[in-house]
């Protein structure tokens, strides 16, 4: 046996724990840390071939790796834009230098500019929401993707393009019997705009119906029919549909009134369901983040349109994910490749709003660690040591 070799197995184990050491004061460190997740040292032993009946001491190398995939408990808090995943996937975030990561760190604060930054600085990132299917995302990729802001509809106002108007027409009235009702729409600019109907009795179980706005006929007359029973027989399809005008510059849509739940029966001319879609000129007040990444924007009219879908990603070996500074990750050769979604589906948690993801370090365990490696460290500088004596015992038998 070399005494070389034993001094150098010892400096070995002594990097080895040293090692150790470091991710224990970094677990220790970022205990508080949202979202961060544990790195360990493992250990592998370095043997040397033996010669002669003399064994080669080696010594033993180490291996950080990470629990990215094992999921820390949740904080909940009382603010709307902090934001926990409940399951598998990552946040994707956008650094200063206008590229992508991914985080699981989600205590995202809305900026003056209306964006979203978690309290390492990186944005989060998101695709526009569509109320008639899931936006395309590439899932291999991050193209596609554009910052979040909770600013971007400031002021907000909404043409109307449909409604419902049902009525009951008297019908014990005489033929020549008129009666006018009134329904608010809104044009392209959020100004009110009042439409009257008109119902008059043309015959038995005839009525006509007329709108206008401001004196000019906009849809009508259109005959108004009813059975025996005052059930409505046409119009069919049931609807009224006005032209479309052009008022001080804003345009009022064509609407589509439907009327189907309209009945003639012997009593009072009463108006059982009126209603028409689109809203004047509003504010944000607020927003909503769905479990399912949908970010809404909250008006002063009540509204709450949507916004923007949160993206998520994910990759076959997570573990494996290469760390950065900010607690945020990037692909890597052994990590496999990024694949986007959204939560709550084909895998990918859902989202908590008003939660943070705790770091999954356990200070008791790493407390262990940390006297574990101490006891090692001195014991391996104990062999060290050991051969160092007897490398001079050696050098001193010439004495």
């Amino acid at each position: 046996m070399s005494l070389y070799g034993t001094m150098r197995t010892g400096v070995s184990g002594m990097n080895a724990q040293a090692n150790r050491l470091s991710t224990v004061a970094d677990n220790i460190a970022n205990a508080n840390t949202t979202g961060y997740k544990k790195a360990s040292t493992q250990f592998s032993s370095l043997i040397l071939p033996s010669t002669g009946g003399a064994y080669n001491s080696g010594g033993v190398t180490t291996d950080v790796r990470y629990s990215i995939s094992a999921q820390g408990t949740f904080t909940y808090t009382t603010s709307a834009t902090d934001l926990a995943i409940n399951g598998k996937g990552f946040f994707i975030v956008e650094g200063t230098d206008g590229q992508e990561y991914m985080t699981r760190a989600g205590a995202f604060t809305m900026m003056d500019d209306g964006s979203l930054q978690n309290s390492a600085g990186y944005t989060l990132m998101g695709y526009e929401y569509s109320s008639t299917e899931d936006p395309t995302i590439v899932v291999n990729g991050f193209d596609g993707l554009q910052q979040i802001n909770l600013s971007s509809g400031a002021l907000n106002a909404k043409g109307s393009t449909a409604g419902a108007l049902d009525v009951n027409l008297p019908s014990n009235e005489e033929v020549g019997y008129e009666k006018t009702t009134s329904l608010v729409a809104y044009d392209s600019q959020g100004n009110t705009r009042l439409i009257e109907f008109t119902y008059t009795k043309t015959a038995d179980n005839a009525w006509s119906v007329e709108a206008s706005y401001d004196g000019t006929t906009i849809a009508g007359p259109i005959a108004m029919t009813f059975d025996s029973e005052g059930q409505l027989l046409t119009p069919s399809p049931a609807t009224i549909t006005t032209t479309a005008q052009v008022i001080d510059g804003a345009n009022l849509n064509a609407l589509s009134i439907t009327v189907g739940g309209s009945s003639q029966l012997a009593s009072a001319f009463d108006v059982s369901n009126g209603k028409i879609d689109g809203n004047g000129a509003s504010k944000v007040t607020g927003y909503e983040i769905s479990d399912d990444g949908i970010v809404s924007l909250k008006y002063s009219n009540g509204e709450l349109t949507p916004k923007y879908r949160i993206a998520m990603a994910s990759v076959q070996s997570p573990d494996n994910l290469k760390p950065l500074p900010g607690n945020v990750y990037s692909q890597s050769n052994e990590s496999g490749v990024v694949v986007m979604g959204y939560a709550g589906t084909n895998g990918y948690g859902s989202i908590i709003s008003g939660a943070l993801e705790d770091s999954n370090v356990d200070i008791a365990e790493e407390l262990t660690s940390m006297i574990e490696s101490q006891r090692n460290y001195t014991a391996n500088s104990k062999v060290f040591q050991t051969g160092s004596e007897l490398m001079e015992v050696l050098v001193n038998l010439k004495r």
